[in-house]
């Protein structure tokens, strides 16, 4: 069985930081997305660890954990939203109190995409793969984006539906601030290894792959036990995100995967818009995911909206659902099916 958080209105929002914490010129950032959460109806309270950053992290692993083990207990806060990712998050999983968390929702990407799908794996509760804080600081959201709350508002027995985007943020501008944070010039456009329309279903897993690699033949990346304990015989829809591998390295990663038995039962893999997948002597990210499909024998799909090429989807860690692409358009549902 999958355990679903439910985000109520006015809820109460807990921000730390369990990798990377803000330095002190970016404060304002951090200031930013909370007053506009604020005025949206949540309560923010901000932990110690936001604000500090030093030595790649935010604090100490024993003091992040602390303070997210705090938070997972504390009764007041209904959701845990991280400042951004960072590089270290895997310094505090040992820390972390897997046996008594509470069922709330934990949302980010990149290095928070670890313990994501650590909890998940772990404790059979639902995570949600989306936003960080600071992408929520504009003074309105786009389409995609937006649909966060709309999916952590849904309830246990409901379904979820996400398109793509219409449009996708090519470059980031930091001095060029934009109303909705991103500045959507290129048009999207899911595409499959195949080139045909793509219909899958099966239990969403995923994060950035550069990060998630790493819990496998840990404790916290036991594919086979979740799958023993909450989900049994249902395939696995993979969605991956590269931040920062050339394709040679996400094809050790991704053969690793398969190797480590990730890929059992795997009805379909999608990957994000990268700002890397650099060129190997002319091994292209195309090379790889056609490898990656002539071995597996299942639908690759890519160039979707998740991850450092923003807008994204908010892709929920254990829900059942099935993703179809037709000419360059993508439909994503999500069921929150125990």
């Amino acid at each position: 069985m999958i355990t679903y958080p439910f985000l109520k209105k006015k809820a109460t929002i807990g921000v730390t930081a369990p990798s990377s914490g803000v330095e002190e010129e970016l404060h304002e950032l951090v200031k930013q997305s909370c007053s506009r959460l604020e005025e949206r109806g949540y309560t923010v309270i901000c932990r110690e660890t936001v604000w500090t950053q030093d030595k790649a992290k935010s604090a100490p692993a024993a003091k992040r954990a602390q303070e997210f083990n705090e938070m997972m207990k504390d009764e007041a806060i209904d959701l845990i939203l991280p400042p951004w990712g960072g590089e270290l998050l895997i310094e505090v999983l040992e820390e972390i109190d897997f046996e008594n968390l509470k069922d709330k929702w934990v949302l980010g990407y990149s290095d928070t995409s670890l313990l994501l799908l650590a909890i998940t794996l772990k404790t059979g509760i639902a995570t949600a793969h989306g936003s960080n804080l600071i992408d929520l600081r504009g003074e309105y959201f786009d389409d995609t984006t937006a649909m966060w709350e709309s999916v952590l508002s849904t309830k246990t027995g409901l379904s979820i539906t996400q398109y793509s985007s219409e449009k996708y943020q090519e470059k980031w501008q930091h001095d060029n601030p934009s109303p909705c944070v991103f500045h959507l010039t290129e048009e999207t456009k899911w595409k499959s290894v195949s080139g045909e329309n793509v219909k899958a279903e099966g239990r969403f897993l995923g994060g950035c792959i550069d990060i998630i690699r790493h819990l496998i033949g840990t404790p916290f990346g036991d594919l086979q036990s979740f799958r023993n304990r909450h989900i049994k015989d249902e395939p696995v829809i993979w969605y991956l995100e590269n931040c920062e591998l050339k394709t040679t390295d996400l094809r050790r990663s991704l053969v690793q995967m398969k190797l480590a038995g990730w890929f059992d039962n795997c009805s379909c893999i999608m990957f994000g818009r990268s700002p890397a997948n650099e060129t190997v002597e002319n091994y292209t990210i195309k090379d790889v995911y056609q490898d990656l499909s002539n071995e597996l024998q299942i639908p690759i799909i890519f160039d979707i909206d998740c991850g450092h090429v923003p807008p994204q989807i908010t892709f929920v860690n254990g829900a059942y659902g099935t993703v179809e692409v037709a000419e360059g358009k993508g439909t994503v549902v999500q069921y929150f099916k125990a």
